[in-house]
């Protein structure tokens, strides 16, 4: 229903619920929990125009609204959600605890362990979130096209392109993003390094 929103922040606050912003738009004020690696960012102050990206969750007998910096932040907390068992406190404290690449290369890499240093998720809950994420993470197809063949190269610029569709990317944003990294790139089997560069080329 909502994408993102434009507006200027009125309030913030932090309870024992959570990271609180209000944000006005169209003379209307929206309650929006961030997570805490938001609420803490220089862009998130009162006053400040921002740009937030949003996930509405509508319950029986309630409607939230989440809201991040970063739209594949974004995209990756309604991934998490799809897991049963994962709701959106689960997902937030994944989010608070790791940044985005670290939290998809430790699914990519099966690494339960690191995941168990979120609030909340014990080895059993790690181990099923990986079962089920690497598998929506790795399950799209790689348009086989002579412009992105030079790319698929490895296992890991494969990889790379899985995860970019599975978050919504474009492949012509992909081919453009990898193209601008790759001369920077010191090890071309490293998803995460590669991961990590191709979205930050995106978001510049």
């Amino acid at each position: 229903m909502y994408d993102y929103f434009k507006g200027y922040i009125t309030d913030k606050r932090k309870t024992s619920k959570g990271t609180f912003i209000t944000v006005e738009t169209a003379d209307t004020g929206f309650l929006l929990e961030v997570t805490e690696r938001d609420f803490i960012s220089s862009e998130i102050n009162e006053n400040n125009k921002i740009k937030l990206y949003i996930s509405l969750i509508h319950r029986e007998d309630t409607m939230s609204l989440y809201g991040f910096l970063k739209k594949e932040t974004r995209d990756i907390f309604q991934i998490l959600l799809s897991v049963s068992g994962v709701g959106a406190k689960m997902a937030l404290a994944l989010l608070n605890e790791f940044d985005d690449c670290d939290l998809i290369s430790f699914v990519i890499d099966g690494n339960f362990k690191e995941l168990t240093r979120a609030k909340g998720v014990g080895p059993k809950l790690a181990q099923k979130i990986i079962l089920e994420l690497k598998d929506k993470l790795m399950k799209a197809d790689l348009p086989k096209t002579s412009h992105s063949a030079s790319y698929v190269q490895n296992q890991a610029m494969a990889d790379v392109q899985t995860v970019m569709l599975s978050l919504g990317y474009q492949n012509d944003e992909i081919e453009s993003a990898l193209a601008n990294v790759i001369s920077t790139i010191e090890d071309i089997s490293n998803t995460e390094e590669i991961l990590r560069k191709a979205l930050t080329n995106l978001s510049m």
